[in-house]
């Protein structure tokens, strides 16, 4: 566990963040895994890291979206992070492969976006989650399998968004799609 916390605070240190908004982030997330021990933990702060993750398929025209049943929005894939997670690109890979149900996921090398964002009343312990958002692709012909972590699991075209949807959404496939695709 303190390695995967020592690789988050690292790659958080090496990332450039693309903007001021996302430097401020940067700098809180920092901050958080420097004053909390725990602070990648779903079981230490009720504030904790997460790693999500937008997939997108083989082409990129389609992005995979849960419909998450504590929020009932349609939301890229991710979660905690896990004590067998060595990365937090480990952990971003993980979550895809658990909720898509599709091997041979790619995940980029880099983080894409970082996202701080309260929790409702449908969460139990957790008040907020500081998310590290990756792009990810899928292999060609790749076919999902909803997971029990979903209320349902679906492609979107990227100019075609649910409207239940998170308001960031756009930002975010926007984001993956001009991500640098890793070799497989």
């Amino acid at each position: 566990m303190l390695a995967l916390r020592a690789d988050a605070h690292a790659a958080l240190a090496a990332w450039a963040a693309p903007d001021e908004r996302q430097q401020s982030l940067q700098l809180r997330y920092l901050e958080h895994l420097a004053q909390e021990p725990g602070g990648a933990w779903r079981d230490g702060p009720t504030c904790h890291l997460t790693a999500g993750v937008m997939l997108l398929d083989h082409d990129e025209r389609r992005v995979l979206l849960t419909l998450h049943p504590k929020v009932g929005l349609w939301l890229q894939l991710g979660g905690h992070l896990e004590p067998e997670d060595a990365s937090l690109r480990d952990a971003a890979l993980r979550e895809a492969t658990e909720e898509s149900g599709i091997p041979g996921i790619v995940v980029s090398q880099q983080p894409i976006e970082l996202h701080a964002h309260e929790l409702g009343s449908g969460f139990t312990r957790c008040t907020e989650h500081l998310d590290v958002r990756y792009a990810a692709w899928a292999p060609a012909g790749a076919e999902e399998q909803i997971s029990e972590e979903s209320d349902d699991l679906a492609w979107w075209p990227v100019d075609a968004l649910p409207e239940a949807s998170d308001p960031d959404l756009p930002h975010l496939v926007a984001a993956a799609r001009a991500a640098t695709r890793p070799a497989p």
